[in-house]
């Protein structure tokens, strides 16, 4: 019996939430898994009633889940940071969910604005460090608002930290048996400190990997080979910053974050997973929004549960469905309504 919290959130969130919930009793009934949903209302609305962001309470019985299935955060009449830090960011430090795994992976049928590019060559995955870095918010202001303004923002980077990350992204790589190459994405010619201690323990840790060739290309170069020859990539590894903005350009080239699903993995602990697309307020209630990011994060729960013939048959329904069915990723464009979407997808998992 697999106990699941869901935080259906903002926006569109509860909307995708639901779709994939029906796939999720689909695919349950026909692989015989047992499961409990107990939802929490954090979120901007929660916030704006009570004050409440994130209440020890809730923390502590999340730590008792099997997984999170999280819709989204964010409401257009909260200040900007508030929900991310006090609900998005506490949880992932709180929970020491210390990787952020992004599968890029273009699926048949779905344009790409990359020219002459197919799914055979967007098929990489991005390993990102989750509680450390500039996300830690170690830092402060000094004379704030004078002209003599001083504003300081520390990355934080141990050793535990970057080590933990870095086996894991060695050892998903292995797992996956794709090209069996791991680039550490960083700027070491740069970040003098920081990345020295990253390329350091990258070069340690490889020495227990001789079948996983090592890599390394600044930042600036991954985000000009992601463009230009993304099937140079198998697994990538990288810091909390660097990780968040090669993730947003990886979800453009495999079709949009309507189609990007992400997981914040404790390996020892509690992990959540979430479509990445935000929650796009502006098409609340509007039954428009795509759902396919927010069922691909059912199908990565399902897979770190270790339900993988469950997960292996739910990609075959997103596939089949984003390459004969869909006519576009985009909102309002697909030809279908979030929840027919869902009902193609549940269906064929039903019938398979």
């Amino acid at each position: 019996m697999y106990k699941i919290a869901l935080i259906p959130g903002d926006g569109t969130g509860p909307e995708v939430i639901r779709e994939g919930l029906k796939v999720l009793k689909a695919i349950a009934q026909k692989k015989n898994i047992k499961y409990e949903l107990v939802s929490y209302d954090l979120g901007g609305e929660r916030y704006m009633k009570t004050g409440e962001l994130l209440p020890d309470s809730v923390l502590n019985e999340l730590r008792q889940f099997h997984a999170i299935y999280l819709g989204a955060i964010g409401h257009p009449e909260v200040k900007p940071g508030i929900l991310e830090k006090g609900i998005l960011l506490a949880m992932r430090f709180e929970l020491d969910q210390y990787i952020n795994l992004r599968p890029v992976k273009l699926l048949p049928g779905v344009e790409t604005p990359l020219k002459d590019k197919g799914p055979a060559d967007i098929d990489f995955v991005v390993v990102r460090e989750n509680t450390e870095g500039l996300y830690t918010g170690s830092g402060g202001f000094l004379k704030k608002g004078t002209a003599d303004e001083i504003a300081i923002q520390e990355s934080i980077n141990t050793r535990k930290g970057v080590e933990r990350c870095v086996r894991f992204a060695f050892d998903f790589c292995r797992k996956r048996g794709k090209d069996k190459k791991l680039t550490f994405c960083g700027k070491t010619n740069v970040l003098t400190y920081a990345h020295d201690l990253w390329q350091r323990t990258f070069n340690s840790v490889a020495q227990e990997y001789p079948d996983i060739a090592p890599d390394y290309a600044n930042v600036d170069a991954i985000c000009m080979w992601m463009v230009k020859n993304p099937e140079w990539f198998d697994v990538i590894v990288t810091d909390n910053m660097f990780g968040d903005i090669i993730t947003d350009l990886a979800a453009m080239i495999q079709g949009g974050v309507g189609v990007a699903a992400g997981g914040n993995i404790n390996p020892q602990g509690v992990s959540m997973f979430e479509p990445m697309g935000g929650s796009a307020p502006k098409y609340t209630g509007q039954n428009v929004i795509n759902p396919i990011a927010a069922i691909a994060a059912l199908q990565m729960m399902l897979s770190f549960l270790g339900e993988d013939d469950a997960a292996g048959l739910v990609e075959k329904a997103i596939v089949k469905v984003v390459s004969t069915d869909m006519k576009s990723m985009a909102a309002g464009k697909m030809g279908y309504s979030t929840s027919q979407v869902g009902d193609l997808i549940a269906d064929f998992v039903a019938k398979a």
